[in-house]
């Protein structure tokens, strides 16, 4: 029998009992997946108790690390791991830059694509590098707004753009409104034209106030002279040592439109306005279609301040401290709101327009001077026509200067039996007849009729049809003014070429035929082959050609005869006949004065009964 194993005497020094909770496995476990191959070898012994280091104990620390576990779930790549360091990063620059800035937070009106009328309300901490408004929202969450013009950009902006922001103001307006919780406005306050948005900011109060400036990209390009427009009544020198105006009003005499007297009457209305309102005025003409606003009448009354930077110059709201007026933004200014303002709805008369009318008339009184070269031809012209009505001494009365403005053209009655033709030239005639039996058809004090005072009667007659002046109806009137005249086409008689002759061509004449039209304006100077096409559908296709300088002088001069026109009825004229869907007749209305036009029952439309009305829109 062999002896009992003495393991307490055993010298190995990493030999070790196996602790009571090991579970001793079978043979396979710790000699491989083949069994014993013998039965000596699948004796049990201890061979798998001895490591190279003893085991750690339950209640100690290891003495070497434990080997990791290997886990099923996959673990992030380099890359992504450094993009969601690279994220981290950026939203902490982003937070920390926030917080320099006052927590303020843009909101602004994206633009809009093609045929899209909703402008999409876009968050961002940055000015956009177009003109449009923007809401801001403070730490607070309290929201308001304003309009952001980069000032690098070209003044003045273009039809479009301006007519965009308009629309725009009234989207960020009533979202404002809304992150508020306020109630949409009232009817009332909607009509109101000198409402005052509490939540709108002045782009200059802004600026003084840090809230644009925090947000505000200090790389922006400086304004250059060229990008500053043409301003009219801006003086031309000591303007750093003077002040920026307060408050302001520039008219842009810039236009789809190719009429003149549309124009002036809203430039004059805006002057009115710009006084009522205690606003600076000035004219920017850098685009507009007949030359620069000098070329044809004085300078407007030259500011005792300066104006403001470009880009404070806002076409919307109403209560913009600089207000930017021109057609684009007409409803703005002109639209319901200001007929609720200024109209006298206790009235149905033509009094109803009286507070209109003098707006008008402001404006005539202080820009309607001619230039150097017509003012003195015109009050020639006017001393002239008045001598011819002027009767001999000892009769009771001169004669009557009977003015008529006949439009044609592409402009056509508002009465309905005219509307697709012209009013005739003999209701001219015969309301000229009229009103002279009735002024002269009475007995004098010395007896009989006042036949003399008829003899120097006549008529003075504007057209812009040069056709009109050779009429049977007028061919003893008197011409307006002969210091410039449209030309009409002159059919010449050409003998019949012989057949088999070759002869040179000779290009169709062309002349002022059949009256203003603004296709025939627009093409002015320009060559044949913009021709083809008589109409134009694109308002603003006459933006993007810049008019040559010989096309300039031509609309230039036809501009200077239509003003002369006015200039000579509305000063020489003791009765007026027009058709009041011609905005120059209107025009004369204003010049002739309320009292002597409209009281006095001098301004006679034959156009309907239609009453004196201002801008149409």
């Amino acid at each position: 029998m062999a002896p009992p194993m003495d393991i307490h005497r055993s010298a190995h020094p990493k030999v070790m009992i196996a602790p009571p909770r090991l579970n001793l496995r079978r043979a396979a476990s710790y000699q491989g997946e083949r069994g014993p191959s013998s039965s000596t070898t699948s004796r049990f012994n201890f061979n798998h108790l001895i490591f190279s280091s003893p085991p750690p104990s339950p209640g100690l620390p290891a003495l070497v690390p434990r080997p990791r576990k290997s886990s099923s779930a996959p673990r992030p790549s380099r890359v992504l791991r450094v993009l969601v360091w690279i994220s981290g990063l950026a939203a902490l620059l982003i937070l920390f830059r926030a917080l320099i800035q006052g927590g303020e937070r843009i909101l602004v009106v994206g633009r809009s694509f093609e045929g899209e009328e909703q402008y999409e309300m876009v968050g961002q901490d940055e000015l956009p590098e177009f003109p449009t408004p923007i809401a801001l929202t403070d730490q607070h969450g309290k929201s308001r707004w304003t309009v952001s013009i980069p000032p690098s950009s070209e003044f003045p902006l273009s039809i479009k753009e301006y007519s965009d922001i308009c629309t725009k103001c009234q989207e960020v307006a009533a979202h404002v409104r809304a992150l508020r919780g306020k109630s949409p406005l009232s009817q009332h306050a909607s009509q109101d034209y000198y409402y005052e948005d509490p939540y709108f900011i002045d782009v200059r109060d802004a600026e003084k106030k840090g809230i644009l400036l925090g947000v505000q990209d200090k790389k922006r390009a400086v304004p250059t002279e060229a990008q500053d427009g043409h301003l009219v009544g801006q003086r031309k020198d000591g303007l750093a040592d003077m002040e920026t105006c307060r408050t302001s009003l520039t008219f842009v005499l810039e236009s789809s439109d190719a009429g003149l007297g549309s124009a002036l009457m809203m430039l004059w209305t805006a002057y009115g306005l710009a006084q009522k309102e205690k606003r600076a005025f000035f004219i920017e003409d850098s685009r507009w279609a007949y030359g620069q606003y000098t070329d044809m009448f004085k300078s407007s009354p030259v500011q005792n301040c300066k104006p403001p930077p470009r880009h404070q110059m806002l076409p919307c709201p109403r209560n913009a401290k600089h207000l930017v007026v021109s057609a684009a933004t007409a409803r703005e200014t002109f639209g319901t709101n200001f007929n609720v303002e200024y109209e006298n709805t206790k009235r149905t008369d033509v009094n109803r327009e009286h507070a209109i009318y003098d707006l008008a008339r402001i404006g005539y009184e202080a820009l309607f001077h001619l230039n150097n070269d017509d003012h003195p031809y015109v009050n020639k012209r006017v001393k002239e026509l008045k001598e011819k009505a002027s009767v001999p001494q000892g009769n009771y009365n001169d004669g009557t200067i009977i003015g008529v403005h006949v439009r044609q053209g592409d402009l056509h009655p508002f009465e309905y039996q005219y509307n697709g033709a012209y009013i005739p030239l003999d209701q001219y005639a015969q309301k000229f007849q009229e009103l002279i039996e009735e002024r002269h058809n009475f007995s004098t004090p010395l007896g009989g009729e006042d036949i003399v005072a008829k003899q120097h009667s006549f008529m003075v007659v504007a057209s812009d049809n040069p056709d009109v002046y050779e009429t049977d109806e007028f061919k003893d009137s008197f011409r307006a003014q002969e210091q410039i005249k449209l030309a009409g086409k002159q059919l010449e008689e050409v003998s019949k070429p012989e057949k088999w002759v070759m002869h040179k061509f000779i290009d169709e004449s062309f002349g002022w035929e059949g009256g203003f039209f603004a296709s025939m304006f627009w093409n002015l100077g320009r060559a044949t082959l913009h021709n083809a096409d008589g109409t134009d559908d694109d308002d603003n296709s006459q933006e993007a050609e810049q008019p040559s300088a010989d096309t300039v002088r031509l609309r230039g001069l036809v501009g200077r005869a239509y003003v002369m026109d006015l200039a000579v009825l509305g000063q020489a004229s003791d009765t007026v006949i027009c058709t009041m869907s011609a905005m120059g007749c209107r025009l004369l209305a204003v010049m002739m004065g309320w009292d002597k036009a409209i009281a006095g029952g001098n301004w006679v439309n034959i156009d309907g009964t239609f009453m004196w009305t201002g801008i149409t829109l």
